[in-house]
C-alpha cells in the first residue's frame, strides 16, 4: 500500500491529522504524500514538519494521485472544485471529510464517480478517533478496504450503507466529544463547589471518566447494569440518579442530540446543488 500516492488538499487540523497518521503507521512513504495548501504562510509552516511534498497551487501532478483527500472547510467547496476540476481524472478515488458536502455534490462539482465520504471526530488527532464513512456505488471493495486501513490510522471506523447516516454520525460521534466535555465541566464545577481545588476537581473528574470508560470496555455489561452495580438501596448514587431522573436530564440530553442531527441535516441540505 505504501507505493500509492496520496494528495491531501487542506493543511488544517484534520488534514495534518491524516498526514501524520498515514506516515506514523507506515501505510505511506513520505515521498508519496503531497499536501496542497493555498496559504503561503501555512505552507511554509507545513514544510518544516517534513510530512511529504507541500505544494501551493494545483497542477498536473494531481492526475498522478491514487487518492485525493478533500480536507478543506465546507464553505470553500466551490473554490476547491473550480481550482482542481481540470486536473482530476474521472476514475480517481476521492476521500472527503468536508462536513455536510454530499457525495452527489462532489460528483457533479468535480466530474468524478468514486467518492468516499467520512465523518471523523476530534480525538482522531491523537489516534483514538471515531470515523463513520460511506461511499458511492462506483468505489470497489478493494478501494474501500484500502481507505478503511487509512482511516484506521486515526482510530476506529464504521461503514454505513446510507449516506444519511453520516448526519447521524455527526450528531453522535462528531459532536460527541463536546457532550463529554460538557458533563466533565459540570462535575468539575460541582467538585469545586464542595471545596476541592481546581486541579483536584479536574483529577477527580478525569480519572472517574477514564475509569468508567475502561470498565465499560473490559466487561460485557450495559450502562444500565453498571448504574445498578454502583448504586445501593438508599445510598448516595441512587439519590443522584433519582435527582437526574426527576429533572429529566436524560430527556433533555437526547433532545440536544436530536437538535444536532436536525442541524446537520439542514447544513447538508443547504450545500446540495
Amino acid at each position: 500500500m505504501n507505493n500509492m500516492k496520496i494528495l491531501i488538499i487542506g493543511g488544517g487540523n484534520m488534514g495534518m491529522t491524516y498526514a501524520r497518521g498515514f506516515l506514523k503507521s507506515h501505510i505511506l512513504a513520505a515521498d508519496n504524500l503531497y499536501i496542497l495548501e493555498k496559504s503561503p504562510e501555512k505552507a511554509e509552516t507545513l514544510k518544516s514538519f517534513e510530512l511529504g511534498h507541500v505544494v501551493g497551487t494545483p497542477g498536473t501532478y494531481i492526475s498522478d494521485m491514487d487518492l485525493i483527500v478533500l480536507a478543506v472547510k465546507p464553505q470553500d467547496v466551490e473554490t476547491l472544485f473550480e481550482s482542481i476540476r481540470t486536473f482530476v481524472d474521472q476514475q480517481q478515488l476521492m476521500l472527503s471529510i468536508m462536513a455536510g458536502v454530499t457525495i452527489n455534490t462532489i460528483q457533479s462539482g468535480l466530474g468524478v464517480n468514486k467518492i468516499i465520504r467520512a465523518m471523523p471526530n476530534l480525538p482522531a488527532q491523537i489516534g483514538v478517533g471515531m470515523t463513520v464513512y460511506t461511499s458511492s456505488e462506483e468505489v470497489t471493495r478493494i478501494e474501500l478496504v484500502t481507505v478503511q486501513n487509512l482511516l484506521s490510522a486515526s482510530g476506529r471506523t464504521i461503514y454505513v450503507e446510507k449516506e444519511s447516516m453520516i448526519n447521524a454520525a455527526t450528531a453522535i460521534s462528531g459532536s460527541g466529544p463536546a457532550y463529554v466535555f460538557y458533563f466533565m465541566h459540570s462535575l468539575i464545577e460541582s467538585a469545586k463547589e464542595m471545596g476541592f481545588s481546581q486541579s483536584e476537581s479536574e483529577l477527580l473528574t478525569y480519572q472517574t471518566f477514564r475509569g468508567a470508560v475502561d470498565l465499560f470496555n473490559k466487561h460485557d455489561i450495559s450502562c444500565e447494569e453498571w448504574i445498578k452495580k454502583v448504586s445501593s438501596k438508599g445510598g448516595t448514587t441512587e439519590a443522584a440518579i433519582q435527582g437526574f431522573n426527576s429533572s429529566e436530564v436524560q430527556t433533555s440530553f437526547r433532545a440536544g442530540v436530536r437538535a444536532a442531527l436536525i442541524r446537520a441535516e439542514e447544513l447538508a441540505d443547504s450545500k446540495r446543488h
